[in-house]
């Protein structure tokens, strides 16, 4: 084994015919690739892989299995498996043998991640002794010190004979590449063969690096009562390795996992369609409490990529929108006269995730952004809002924003203390005036959603309400175009 050479790009270049250099720079990579102490090991690469499946789950996990072909001796190996993910969790690494089961056992297993680099190999070096080579800028003749390198923490430093010296002198020559140091992570396994000498393996395990999220684009039609929906699956692979031609599969659910145990810090018919969609390309089951989606082809996910895949179109989908002003329930017990003027009116749409409305299929936690086309013809953006994960039957809400047009003033009219019914109880009578303001050409339904607290009952309004919970109540206000309504109610509430 030749030394280790790492040349301090400072320094003047040594001259050497120009036909050499490769050769030079040839042999060093070699060098670096191959330490001596792992020239004994059995190394399987990518170039092995036979297949690759790849099942990401929420927050930053997922499992790969990797199917390789490799040659083993009988008896005992030592199997140095590259390539594998840079966040892998070595606890759960487990190798089998596809070909030869039973026939495969591992003794112990070693997961080299600290990869080679200029500064990793200077670290391994702190304590001891390098060889320091400068070349003459005049005559380029070289001149060698042995030097021990002290520090090299934010630079480095050595000790030269009687001196200690900062910086890089010149090229520091290494003896060799310490064995812990790899060129891409590796997991290093002890092996005992009893089976044949070629064998289909297959090695398991748990990392992090591996993401996805889900992420929609719904466009609201004219009338806004129908949208066009489409799914996508967004994946990062931070992971340090790629996964070629990977079968790919998604978990959407929220799996629990030992926070102590973490390694990382910082889921009608269809022949009634408006539309006919396109057949998803991700397939969709149960999995025990979860929901599964497999692509339907292999696909690839290179290191340090974002890229997306279709989950889903639907189009047609049967939308109702909402002007909702939601109160408070903190006026009832006092006097606040001016409640608010221009107060904002949200908009919220909202839709079933049901087969009758064109969709049914689970949808995985994400965003959804809305758009809406304008007079010319152009998409625009008019909102969007996150959902969690939502079964199949039940209902998508997304608040979009606040009404421009649409606004309220809101006061409290009268308000005065009853007589205690009981010991210890209080009674309150107050009276409200809501004045809703709409600026549109059209005319819109305001719904006032009202929390009122205690034992509650409304003595007087002008518009009926309903009783949506225990303490809500609720007015469906009609306000005309370019118009005004007014809401008036008088409610009595013991606490």
């Amino acid at each position: 084994m030749h030394p280790v050479t790492v040349t301090n790009p400072n320094q003047p270049e040594t001259l050497m015919p120009i036909f050499q250099r490769p050769i030079l720079a040839a042999f060093l990579l070699a060098a670096l690739a191959i330490p001596a102490a792992q020239a004994d090991e059995l190394r399987s690469t990518l170039q092995d892989q036979q297949s690759v499946a790849v099942t990401i789950y929420n927050e930053d996990l997922a499992l790969v299995k990797d199917q390789r072909k490799v040659q083993l001796g009988s008896g005992q190996n030592a199997l140095a498996f590259r390539d594998v993910s840079a966040g892998m969790r070595p606890e759960t690494a487990l190798l089998r043998s596809l070909s030869s089961p039973g026939k495969l056992s591992v003794i112990e297993q070693n997961f080299d991640f600290d990869l080679l680099t200029p500064g990793k190999l200077l670290e391994k070096y702190v304590g001891k002794t390098v060889s320091v080579v400068r070349t003459n800028p005049a005559t380029g003749n070289d001149s060698t010190e042995q030097a021990l390198v002290l520090s090299a923490n934010e630079g480095v430093v050595l000790k030269i004979g009687n001196r200690i010296e900062t910086g890089m002198p010149g090229r520091i020559v290494y003896p060799d590449v310490p064995e812990n140091l790899r060129d891409r992570p590796t997991l290093v396994m002890s092996l005992n063969n009893g089976g044949a000498a070629q064998q289909e393996v297959e090695l398991s395990y748990l990392t992090g690096g591996l993401a996805w999220k889900a992420d929609y684009v719904a466009e609201l039609n004219t009338a806004d009562d129908k949208l066009d929906l489409s799914g996508w699956v967004t994946l990062t692979n931070t992971s340090g390795a790629s996964y070629n031609n990977a079968k790919l599969q998604l978990v959407a659910g929220d799996v629990n996992r030992v926070q102590d145990e973490m390694r990382y810090a910082d889921r009608r018919e269809k022949a009634m369609l408006a539309m006919a969609a396109p057949a998803a390309s991700m397939a969709e089951e149960s999995l025990m409490e979860y929901h599964l989606y497999t692509l339907d082809r292999p696909t690839t996910i290179a290191e340090n990529q974002t890229k997306q895949v279709s989950l889903l179109t639907a189009s047609g989908v049967p939308t109702r929108k909402e002007l909702l002003l939601r109160g408070a329930n903190y006026y009832y017990g006092s006097s606040y006269g001016d409640l608010g003027q221009k107060m904002k009116v949200a908009v919220f749409v909202e839709f079933d995730n049901k087969e009758a409305s064109h969709l049914g299929m689970p949808l995985p936690k994400g965003v959804i952004r809305v758009y809406k086309k304008d007079g010319a013809g152009n998409a625009q953006f008019v909102g969007e809002d996150r959902i969690d994960h939502t079964p199949k039957n039940e209902k998508v809400r997304l608040k979009l924003g606040e009404s421009f047009d649409v606004t309220a003033d809101k006061k409290q009219t009268d308000f005065k203390r009853l007589p205690n019914p009981a010991k210890g109880n209080s009674m309150f009578e107050s009276a409200f005036e809501i004045v809703l303001k709409n600026a549109k050409k059209e005319s819109v339904v305001v719904k006032v959603q009202e929390p009122i607290p205690g034992d509650w009952k409304v003595i007087s309004e002008n518009h009926k309400h309903s009783k949506a919970a225990s303490n809500t109540a609720v007015w469906q206000v009609n306000v005309p175009a370019e118009g005004s309504a007014k809401l008036a109610y008088r409610v009595q509430v013991k606490y």
